[in-house]
Parts: C-alpha cells; sequence; structure tokens
C-alpha cells in the first residue's frame, strides 16, 4: 500500500507550499503589472470586442492561463509529496514452511517407465509449494543423491526436468545391437550413473531406502518428514538392508514412508507386493500402485493435510521507497508550466 511518510517531514512541506503559494502570487502580480504598465489606449476600438478572431483570441488566452494554473498546481503538489517521502508500507509475517520430502527412486530398468511418470508429476507439483524442502535420491545396487533437501525451487525444477526426459528413454525398445534404439541412452546413463556400484546386483530396495532416510537433517527441530519411494521390491543380490530392517531405520528417524509400486504385472499381488504393502502400512505409512496416475498427487495431498508444520515469525514491517511516480509528475508538469507560460507571456 503506497503511502506518505509525514512524519518530521511534514513542516518542509509546509514551508514548500507556502513558498509555491507566494511565488504564483508574485507571479500573478507581476503579470498583471506588466500587462498594465503596457496597456496603450486606443480610441474608437469598442467593436473590436466584437470581432470573431478577437473573441476566439480571448478565449484561447483564458484557457492557456486556466492550463498554465493547472501545471503549476500539479507541479506543487508533485513536490510537496517528494518532501513528504511517499513509501510502500508492508507488515508481513513470514510462515516458514517445515516440510520435508524426499523422492526415492529405483532406477532400475523394470522401474524407469514408471520413474518418468512420477518425476512429471512430482515436477508439476513442486511448482505449487512454498517453503517445503525437496531431497531426491535414486538407486539401483547403490544409491545416488541427486540433489539434497532444499528449497531452491529453480534448482529443484531444473533437476526434476533432467531426470524426467533421461527416464523417457525406452527401454523396453532398447536393443544393444540396434543403434536406432539408442536415442537417448546417454542422458539415462549419465543420471544413474554411481547408481551400479555393486557389480552383479541390482534393485536392493532396503538400502537404496536407507540411503534416502539419511538425507533428513535438522533431526532436533519440529519438521514433519516424509519418504515417496518407488519400486518393485524385486531385488537381485544380498543387500545389508532387508525392506523391513530399512523401514524399521526410516521409522526411527520420525519420518513418514509412502510406497508407489511398480514393475511388471506379474508382480502385482506377489509376495514382494504383499511384503511391500505389509512393511509400510504397518509403519503408519500408505500404498499405491505406482501407475495410478493420481498417487503423487494424494501423497503429497495427504502430506500437506496430515502432517502440515508450520513456524510463525515476529511480523516485519517493510517501508520502500516510491518516489518516481511523484518525479516523474514533477517535472511533465514543470515542462508544462515553462512551455504554457512561454504561451501566455508571448
Amino acid at each position: 500500500m503506497t503511502s506518505v511518510h509525514w512524519g518530521l517531514v511534514w513542516p518542509w512541506a509546509l514551508a514548500l507550499a507556502l513558498l509555491a503559494v507566494g511565488g504564483v502570487a508574485f507571479w500573478a502580480w507581476r503579470a498583471r503589472r506588466e500587462t498594465k504598465d503596457a496597456a496603450r489606449w486606443v480610441a474608437h476600438t469598442d467593436e473590436l470586442d466584437d470581432l470573431p478572431e478577437v473573441r476566439r483570441a480571448v478565449r484561447e488566452y483564458a484557457v492557456l492561463r486556466a492550463a498554465t494554473a493547472g501545471a503549476l498546481a500539479v507541479a506543487l503538489l508533485g513536490a510537496a509529496v517528494l518532501v513528504a517521502r511517499p513509501v510502500d508500507r508492508e507488515t508481513r509475517t513470514d510462515t516458514f514452511g517445515t516440510r520435508d520430502i524426499v523422492l526415492c527412486l529405483d532406477v532400475s530398468g523394470s522401474m524407469i517407465p514408471f520413474d518418468s511418470e512420477i518425476v512429471s508429476t512430482f515436477s508439476t507439483l513442486v511448482e505449487g509449494f512454498d517453503g517445503e524442502r525437496i531431497g531426491l535420491s535414486v538407486f539401483n545396487s547403490t544409491s545416488r543423491t541427486v540433489f539434497p533437501l532444499t528449497d531452491d525451487y529453480a534448482l529443484v525444477l531444473e533437476e526434476l526436468q533432467v531426470a524426467e526426459q533421461a527416464l523417457q528413454f525406452d527401454i523396453e525398445a532398447f536393443d544393444p545391437l540396434d543403434p536406432l534404439t539408442w536415442d537417448g541412452l546417454d542422458p539415462l546413463l549419465e543420471f544413474i550413473a554411481g547408481t551400479e556400484g555393486v557389480p552383479a546386483q541390482a534393485s536392493l530396495i532396503g538400502d537404496g531406502l536407507a540411503s534416502c532416510a539419511l538425507l533428513f537433517d535438522e533431526q532436533a527441530t519440529d519438521r514433519s518428514r516424509s519418504i515417496i519411494l518407488a519400486t518393485d521390491n524385486d531385488p537381485y543380490g544380498e543387500p545389508v538392508y532387508t525392506l523391513p530392517q530399512a523401514v524399521d531405520v526410516v521409522t526411527d528417524r520420525d519420518v513418514t514412508l509412502y510406497g508407489l509400486y511398480g514393475g511388471d504385472a506379474y508382480l502385482r499381488g506377489s509376495a514382494q507386493n504383499e511384503e511391500f504393502d505389509t512393511a509400510i502400512e504397518e509403519a503408519g505409512g500408505k500404498t499405491w500402485f505406482a501407475e495410478d496416475t493420481a498417487a503423487v498427487a494424494e501423497v503429497i495431498r495427504d502430506v500437506t493435510e496430515e502432517q502440515a508444520v508450520a513456524l510463525d515469525a515476529d511480523a516485519q514491517r517493510i517501508v520502500t521507497d516510491r518516489p518516481v511516480p511523484w518525479f516523474v509528475l514533477l517535472v511533465l508538469a514543470t515542462l508544462a508550466l515553462l512551455a504554457l507560460r512561454r504561451r501566455v507571456g508571448g
């Protein structure tokens, strides 16, 4: 809201106004005196007042004098307001969101088609965030932190866009012997670099989830912490943590776990699927199928509604100077006044 900061400067504004009024009075007196002194009486000129040209000239002169007075008034107004310091005043209470959300993605071959859709939906939702910290970790046999918890949404959206484009690679159509199927392979390999650190092993879900749980810092603060885990829970190898053990790690760090179950159709209703649902739900979390396009949105809605924690900061009073409009008004009115004065005086 723009206002004028009168404070202790109102005497200056009053002095300027009085000076301006005095200047106007002096200018009017001098103009009248010059007109009177310059007047020369001529006989037999009474009929001149009836001439159309004379009447038009008198009307124009009256309009010019009125416009000159108006320009002067506007200039005085602009000057007075500038002296009084126009400002915008705003009282703001910052609310800091205290939700931490880690997107934890299994990037083994069977999950990549699901990961692309999940990241795309998550990117759309991030645009509506305000204060939440977001992190992204991907794993296969080992984990890679794409970006740690941060509220730098420009960075988050940029990294999510890179992830989405990389994960769009059609891995099901990929043929190592057919170069025509290699388009987009390099971005994918670059994105998942660091997730295949254990030879001959893949999709170690428990280890990947435990790594995601370790991303949460500020353990001493009152924050809402959530992990969105996307996997088919179909490990190939010997993990350090089983899925139930990793869920215990998550629970011990006061983190709520949400599961998006993906992978091949034959795994639906399998022992891996049941273990996934049971482990997460017994820990107080919820699960969905990864191909459910509304699943990620529902997860975020659940996080927002049930785990919203906010810290209200002290109110701050922000004062911002706004002299430009009034300065422009003063300059334009002054230029107009000078131009009109020349016409009236001329």
